[in-house]
């Protein structure tokens, strides 16, 4: 299970995105895109075009995460364009399953997230169908908040799913994700983690990338 990092440009700043995917090229796996519609969520952030341009100028493949009504619609236009990853809601899709497929079919990883109060059990039959779970660690719509200790109960068991389906489903976490957060999420047993604040806060992007990376590592190599 190699750990891997996916800064979220949610927090860094827009009117320098290129930079700012820049600053941690080096020492990150993934860009996180956080797609809001203010429908789905009490948010409007990014959208195609912007994940059109990034995908022209970014070093990093870019993690796309649909906090938005219809995904079935929209979601195959972020893997046509380009996107590494494209992420849908499971409280938000009418036809899962299908939608997953089209992700794929375009050429992209195919991810499912839950909301903090969305249980794993009724998606164990799905795993097949991606390539990565998201469990939310606060509620989508916003950066910057606290962490959902009362999440880690709920990646754990979806660590013990996907380990018994044969364990290639990347499991990723997203909110309050920090130094102070990570090594309890990857005890729990998340893989790739999703970093916000604690990245683009920081003085130095890359080397709060290499420390979470530190710190996670270090939490995995105590549960092996």
């Amino acid at each position: 299970m190699a750990i891997q990092i996916s800064p979220s440009i949610l927090s860094a700043d827009f009117a320098h995105l290129a930079e700012e995917a820049a600053a941690v090229a080096e020492t990150a796996d993934w860009l996180h895109v956080d797609v809001m519609d203010n429908h789905f969520v009490p948010n409007l952030t990014l959208g195609l075009p912007i994940v059109e341009s990034l995908r022209k100028s970014a070093a990093l493949p870019l993690d796309c995460h649909l906090m938005i009504e219809d995904p079935d619609r929209w979601a195959p236009p972020y893997a046509e364009a380009g996107a590494g990853s494209v992420t849908i809601h499971a409280e938000a899709a009418s036809a899962p399953v299908r939608t997953l497929r089209e992700i794929r079919r375009h050429g992209a990883r195919a991810g499912l997230a839950l909301n903090p109060a969305s249980p794993v059990e009724p998606y164990r039959d799905l795993l097949g169908e991606m390539d990565m779970l998201l469990l939310m660690t606060v509620e989508p719509g916003f950066g910057g908040q606290r962490f959902l200790d009362v999440v880690l109960p709920k990646v754990r068991r979806a660590r013990e799913i996907v380990d018994a389906a044969g364990g290639s489903v990347w499991l990723q976490v997203d909110g309050g994700v920090s130094a102070e957060t990570i090594e309890r999420c990857s005890d729990a047993g998340a893989d790739v983690f999703v970093a916000g604040s604690a990245v683009y806060s920081a003085d130095d992007p890359a080397q709060a990338v290499r420390a979470l990376r530190s710190r996670a590592e270090e939490a995995h190599r105590c549960t092996t």
